[in-house]
Parts: structure tokens; sequence; C-alpha cells
């Protein structure tokens, strides 16, 4: 596992890299230390990080903005805010944000993210898509929802579409224990993927606005709810 610690004040930096290095020591994870985004921007182009650990109120760019560019690279990275000001968590949620860790942060709340993460990485499913133009492994967190046209399903991913001759019963029945919601007779939505609902359109992560059947809302906001409660931190 790859982690970046990106703060303008060195103490903060320490501080998160101490306790990775205390009680991570004997694992397999690297902790990479930046003093301002756009040193953090250009490595995760060239070494990707699971978590990025990201102060909020850095002079030049902030936290947000450098979020903002982290999703354009990724929809898969964990983005975690250091912040002193817990009203700028509003603003998390436009990226995705996983957590705010109040400053100064503790051994604990380090440890939950990090422990989180790795459950997250170890318990990962995938997906073997057939498709005209090969196969291919996808994990089930990077499914954002997925579509049937007539005889076929459309997978739409964080890294792109695929097209499968499959029946939309079966990757209900397939993936319905794993976070996956039939929330319509034509769409499966990814529950961690949902960002809002308006009226009864879901919106899902990339902008895409899915209705949702009459029949189906009250059912989906049961599960939608549940869902959040089991993977809060």
């Amino acid at each position: 596992m790859k982690i970046a610690i990106c703060d303008d004040e060195k103490i903060f930096i320490n501080q998160v890299a101490d306790i990775i290095d205390k009680f991570y020591n004997s694992l397999d994870i690297i902790s990479y230390e930046f003093s301002n985004g756009a040193e953090l921007l250009r490595s995760f182009e060239q070494i990707g990080f699971d978590i990025v650990f990201l102060d909020i109120e850095m002079p030049e760019l902030d936290g947000i903005s450098i979020a903002e560019k982290l999703r354009e690279l990724s929809e898969t990275v964990y983005i975690v805010f250091l912040t002193g000001h817990i009203e700028y968590a509003l603003d998390g949620y436009k990226v995705n944000a996983l957590r705010y860790l109040t400053k100064p942060v503790s051994a604990v709340d380090i440890s939950c993210v990090i422990d989180y993460v790795i459950k997250k990485m170890n318990n990962e499913k995938y997906l073997w898509v057939k498709s005209s133009d090969g196969e291919y492994r996808i994990k089930h967190s990077d499914i954002i929802y997925i579509e049937s046209q007539n005889q076929n399903v459309v997978i739409y991913t964080v890294s792109g579409n695929y097209q499968m001759r499959k029946k939309l019963n079966d990757l209900e029945n397939l993936l319905r224990s794993d976070g996956f919601f039939r929330i319509h007779r034509s769409y499966i939505v990814s529950l961690l993927k949902v960002i809002g609902i308006n009226g009864r359109n879901v919106k899902v992560l990339g902008g895409t606005f899915i209705p949702i059947s009459r029949s189906k809302e009250t059912e989906f906001r049961a599960a939608l709810t549940a869902f959040v409660d089991r993977e809060a931190l």
C-alpha cells in the first residue's frame, strides 16, 4: 500500500508519518511526504497512491482543489482531509472524500482509516467480463452502474465501459450481496458510487442520473441508508 501525506506544515506531516511507522512498519506500507499540492500531483501521475492524507488549508493550491485534480486522475484513491475546521466537510462530498480528521490527528483515527482500506483491499471481489473485444477482470468496487440494452448489458466503471451478452437478472443475483441495488428494470447501481438523489433519480459518480422505479424507491432508500451506516468509519 502506498500512502501520501500532503501538508504545508512539517509538524503535521511528521505526526502522521510517525503514527504510520509506529503501527505499520512491519507491513508492506510505504509513505511519501509532500509539502505542496503540485509535488503531490506530479508524483501521483508517476507512482499512484492508495490513500492520500491531505491538508485543506494550504497556500497557492488548497486541499479541495488538489482533491478535485486527484479525482480526475483516479476515481478509486481514498482521500482523507486533515483540517481544523469541520465546516469544510460539505465540500468533501464533491470529491467523494473518505473522511475528515481534525488536527492534531490521533493514532486511533489514522489507524481506523488504514485498517479500513486494508480490509477493503483484502476483500476485493472481481467480475469476469467476456466481450467481443476480449476478456477482462473488473473490480466490483470499480463498477458505477450497469445498464441493460436488449440482450446485452453495459458495465460502466471508473476506467471505461464494457459490453457483454448477459441477463441483468443474473448480475443482480451475483452482485446483490456486495453493495449493488437494482433500482429500475434496466439499471443496477453500486451503492458505493451513489452521490445524491434528486426526486426519483439517482446521481452516481461521474454525474450521470439514473431513474428509480416508483416501486423500488422506498426499498432503495432503506438499502442506501443501511449501506452508508455499515460502511461508515
